[in-house]
């Protein structure tokens, strides 16, 4: 099904259900849905799934590879800004740091479990793993910070969905077996019921988390007023100022999901009234050295937050190690 598939229908007394684009893996589709279902909930209004293919679906390169941002979205936008589509819903952390021109993410609904996840052969966790053990990632983010760790794991670039990379890790029923262990965010797994899979969900000082990972951004067109309101039931203020505080850390930088940047926001009850505390890190590629800092402000100051974070880094050297390659 494409977007051009589907047209909204009416029947006596039943608003015109709200068509939702979505890529057309499980994961997308089941974050969709569930989205989908909770604003039903809220409003009564009904929503029907539009899948939607883009560049990064059909691609086979690695993330790094691929090199800019917005390949999982692209697509999906293009058939929002024609009126193919009503809403999208997208993880977060996949949207390129500058807004769309025409577009307003409406609502940021509660966060999963931003962590990232381990799931090894035979239960083992990160430190139980030999010197030597493959480890399957695509992300340069992870690749930098498992390297730092300084365990001496062998660190294989993958693509493909959460079960094609579940399969690869030896044990796995039907798998491949060519890697003891793959690291994926846990939101993803628990989102499709894989939680079993995970031997250890790994420590934010260990590995720190991408910017607004576990986080969905529910978009739609920005001049129509009526999704809007509709998908302002969904917002969840203290999840968007965490959000909000990670990616502006990520703009000034001037870093895309390429680049081993981390980036994790929490809210805390500070002298007065709740605060964010907010971590962010910069890793070279090969794990020889990072920068890491810290700062709290309030929740009203997200975007402010993170732009201090990013100059204090700056001024450590993260540009070095963001231009640094294998």
């Amino acid at each position: 099904m494409t977007a051009t598939d589907v047209q909204p229908t009416t029947t006596e007394g039943t608003a015109a259900p709200l068509r939702l684009g979505t890529r057309a893996s499980v994961l997308a589709r089941t974050q969709s849905q569930a989205v989908a279902d909770a604003l039903t909930a809220a409003t009564g209004v009904p929503v029907e799934l539009v899948l939607i293919s883009t560049e990064g679906d059909r691609s086979q390169a690695t993330i790094a590879q691929m090199g800019s941002t917005g390949v999982f979205v692209a697509a999906i936008r293009r058939a929002l800004l024609a009126g193919e589509v009503d809403l999208a819903v997208h993880s977060y952390k996949d949207l390129p740091t500058a807004p769309e021109p025409g577009l307003s993410i409406a609502a940021v609904p509660p966060r999963e479990d931003p962590r990232d996840a381990l799931a090894a052969r035979d239960g083992l966790t990160l430190g139980e793993l030999p010197p030597g053990s493959r480890i399957g990632t695509g992300a340069p983010r992870r690749v930098a910070q498992l390297r730092a760790l300084g365990l001496g794991l062998e660190i294989v670039p993958i693509r493909g969905n959460v079960d094609t990379r579940l399969g690869r890790v030896a044990g796995a029923a039907g798998g491949r077996g060519d890697l003891d262990a793959v690291v994926l965010a846990r939101a993803g797994l628990s989102r499709i019921g894989r939680t079993e899979r995970i031997t250890e969900t790994l420590d934010p000082l260990q590995v720190l988390p991408a910017p607004a990972q576990g986080a969905l951004a529910v978009e739609c067109r920005a001049s129509d007023a009526r999704t809007r309101e509709l998908l302002g039931r969904l917002e969840d203020t203290p999840t968007r100022a965490c959000v909000v505080a990670e990616r502006a850390t990520l703009a000034a930088l001037e870093a895309g999901c390429s680049a081993p940047v981390a980036a994790y926001a929490e809210v805390a009850e500070g002298e007065d009234g709740p605060e964010l505390y907010l971590r962010a890190s910069v890793t070279a590629i090969d794990g020889s050295d990072s920068v890491r800092g810290s700062l709290t402000a309030p929740l009203a100051d997200a975007a402010a937050l993170g732009r201090s974070l990013a100059a204090e880094l700056l001024d450590r050297g993260a540009a070095a190690l963001m231009a640094a390659r294998e």
